[in-house]
């Protein structure tokens, strides 16, 4: 079985002034159809930086990327959105909804790109799963900011991604609403059979994936499987980020 991500020696670096700032520096893993990972360390360490670099969102300064079987260097920018459009699912800390299109709309656009069949059933059947089969023609600004994150949960499922990068999914959202957003993620990645990948300073949510990456200084400290990720809910340190 081939890896769905693969990260071998990647390196990324920024200009300032006349030096470099290695913000990534030989981080390598892989993660297989099916895997949860978490992406774990304080402010930054290179967790969004890695993420971004992973979903072909930036190119990094050194090192080889593998996504869903394309090697990400050797695509042109159009190419890696097509890639990204046929495999990938995102969910932000920031909402990222169209402000003009109604929640139907805006879980709809992902399939619609693609050209996907029944796109619009699909798109009801999710709003349904996560709650909001009853505000599918509201806007954005007519939804509290939990019920747009359910709404991007939804967008990113629409296409039933191979991969699904989250970024802080809970960071705009009390604790109460970002449990239950927590569930819905994990249900539906459990449904589908999505990797996820999560980048999170929660060290509570963290336990819930598989496996844990640390990060510290823009390199991986340590690389653990959790043996019961989903039921595992006791924090395992205290971080700030």
């Amino acid at each position: 079985m081939s890896a769905v991500l693969s990260v071998s020696n990647l390196t990324k670096t920024f200009p300032s002034g006349d030096k470099f700032i290695t913000v990534l520096s030989n981080i390598s893993f892989e993660l297989m159809a099916g895997d949860t990972c978490a992406i774990v360390g304080p402010s930054g360490s290179g967790k969004t930086t890695l993420l971004g670099l992973s979903a072909g969102l930036d190119d990094p300064s050194a090192g080889t990327i593998v996504l869903c079987g394309h090697h990400l260097g050797d695509l042109s920018e159009d190419d890696r959105a097509s890639v990204r459009n046929q495999h990938v699912g995102f969910v932000f800390q920031t909402f990222r909804l169209i402000p003009t299109l109604t929640a139907l709309e805006n879980v709809m656009v992902p399939g619609e790109l693609r050209g996907k069949k029944n796109v619009r059933q699909i798109a009801l059947d999710l709003l349904d799963r996560v709650g909001l089969a009853d505000r599918s023609h509201h806007y954005p600004a007519q939804l509290s900011g939990g019920e747009q994150q359910r709404v991007g949960l939804a967008r990113a499922f629409v296409n039933r991604p191979s991969i699904l990068f989250a970024d802080e999914p809970t960071g705009n959202l009390d604790a109460e609403t970002g449990d239950a957003v927590i569930e819905l993620l994990f249900d539906l990645n459990r449904t589908a059979g999505t990797t996820l990948v999560l980048v999170t300073h929660d060290m509570e949510l963290a336990p819930r994936a598989g496996r844990l990456l640390r990060l510290k200084g823009g390199q991986i400290v340590s690389d653990s499987a959790l043996e019961d990720p989903v039921r595992s809910l006791q924090p395992l340190s205290t971080e700030v980020d």
